[in-house]
């Protein structure tokens, strides 16, 4: 019997094209839903827009569209960019489709309130415009918001607060014996010094008059939902909470949110003493990765250092950038991206290295009149190699890659000692048994690269059924 898998990517603004730290999250979350799926688990992957952002309506009126529209035509973006960097999601939820998540922000809200979790209070504080987040002075460099480089607004406003201070020390409990896994392990002890502080209750909603484009409060209509009960519920209702309890029973229980570090807070304290507060099971696993940085910083539109993955593909094809993201950098830590790197890793391990050895070997297979013979399917190549699964399992994509790569040069240089080539003049038969037992290596490394490079799999594979020669990867200066 399959097991559930399911995971997240956050659910991004749509106040303009996505970048490439929006293209890491979804790829890294698309790499590890195949896995899953290939070694027969049943996986569901989810992701989406956050569409009722203050900042969506002030762009939508500059450009003189209605709102509607707007985000239409840049969701619409949304998805060919991700069906460029061959992402194959279950479900992309908008938080504007009334059908699918509005039913499910209004079900939570109305838990939180039955648990007298909510109630009306006034705000006066710091508002970012760019993070769409109150701040408090110890989160400011300088006086600016350290990610957008700006001053907050000073807001005084009558808002709903949710109890978040009732949670503090259930959720330290929760989090310090990991019956909600936050990975890596310095992610969680940072979210313990954080619960060692004072928390804070936290406002939910926000005035209509300030933006009325939102989810109406249930009995309220001047207000209207912020991010947390609107935005976070939709990892519930993309799976059909409160619609469909067999679809949220089956894939709930298995929830891997995968979030960049920036918006761990929101994720791992505000999220489940929601969850908490209405009495629905906590997620599984809180997978934090690093940022992918430009000139050393967060890639963030405000700061004008944002890397276009539509160029990267279209330059290096969409497997190179899919196995940059894997290769380049642990998950767990920050990396600098950029064409040059891109071109590094293309070259030496993608150019030189997989597309070298399976033109060679293949070519061999060939000219020789070796017989070529498709080998075992992935889950027996699982069974063949348990590091695979291990690593995985651990989300630990660097592992894989380096061990693939690894594959790779041992292969190389077992086919430089035997030299097959020279073998072949003088026993055949003893040649023919080398180049199978490459061509059965290659089969293994096509397999092991279907989560990370389907395409490139695939024509490895196709070579194979075909008997011919692939051109994977070309030089590119």
């Amino acid at each position: 019997m399959s097991k559930s898998f399911y995971i997240t990517t956050p659910i991004y603004y749509p106040n303009d094209k996505l970048h490439l730290g929006h293209a890491y999250s979804t790829v890294l979350a698309d790499i590890f839903a195949r896995y899953h799926a290939l070694k027969g688990d049943d996986a569901f992957l989810v992701t989406g827009s956050d569409e009722h952002s203050s900042k969506i309506v002030r762009k939508a009126n500059e450009l003189e569209v209605g709102i509607k529209p707007y985000l239409n035509k840049i969701v619409s973006n949304f998805k060919i960019l991700f069906k460029k960097l061959n992402v194959n999601y279950s479900c992309f939820i908008r938080t504007s489709d009334r059908k699918k998540h509005w039913p499910g922000a209004i079900d939570l809200w109305i838990k939180l309130k039955k648990a007298d979790d909510i109630y009306k209070s006034t705000y006066s504080g710091l508002y970012c415009v760019g993070c769409e987040t109150f701040l408090k002075e110890k989160d400011l460099v300088g006086g600016v918001c350290p990610l957008h480089n700006e001053p907050p607004q000073n807001v005084t406003e009558e808002n709903y607060f949710f109890r978040l201070s009732r949670y503090k020390n259930q959720l330290k409990e929760i989090i310090k014996t990991d019956q909600l896994q936050i990975i890596p392990n310095k992610r969680k002890k940072e979210i313990l010094v954080f619960l060692n502080d004072e928390v804070e209750d936290v406002s939910f909603s926000r005035p209509k008059s300030v933006n009325n484009w939102s989810i109406p409060i249930p009995g309220d209509d001047s207000q209207g939902m912020y991010v947390w009960c609107d935005a976070l519920t939709s990892y519930l209702s993309a799976i059909g909470y409160p619609r469909d309890k067999k679809l949220f029973k089956n894939y709930w229980p298995t929830a891997c949110h995968l979030i960049g570090k920036d918006i761990l807070r929101f994720h791992a304290v505000i999220w489940p003493a929601m969850l908490l507060s209405a009495k629905i099971p906590l997620p599984k696993i809180i997978l934090v990765h690093g940022m992918l940085l430009s000139g050393g910083r967060k890639m963030s539109k405000t700061l004008g250092n944002v890397v276009d993955p539509e160029l990267l593909i279209k330059k290096f094809g969409v497997d190179a950038v899919r196995y940059f993201f894997a290769a380049h950098i642990p998950i767990t830590t920050d990396g600098e991206i950029n064409e040059t790197l891109v071109a590094e890793r293309y070259n030496s391990d993608l150019v030189n290295g997989l597309g070298n050895l399976i033109s060679r070997v293949l070519g061999m297979a060939i000219l020789y009149k070796t017989p070529i013979h498709t080998g075992p399917d992935f889950q027996l190549v699982l069974k063949q190699n348990p590091w695979y699964s291990k690593s995985l399992d651990e989300f630990d994509l660097h592992k894989v890659t380096n061990k693939i790569l690894e594959k790779i040069q041992t292969l190389d240089k077992k086919i430089a000692k035997e030299e097959p080539f020279k073998v072949i003049k003088t026993n055949k038969t003893q040649a023919h048994r080398l180049i199978s037992d490459y061509l059965q290596e290659i089969w293994t490394l096509s397999q092991l690269l279907k989560p990370i490079m389907p395409n490139t799999s695939q024509s490895i594979q196709d070579a194979f059924k075909y008997k011919k020669k692939p051109i994977l990867f070309r030089r590119i200066s």
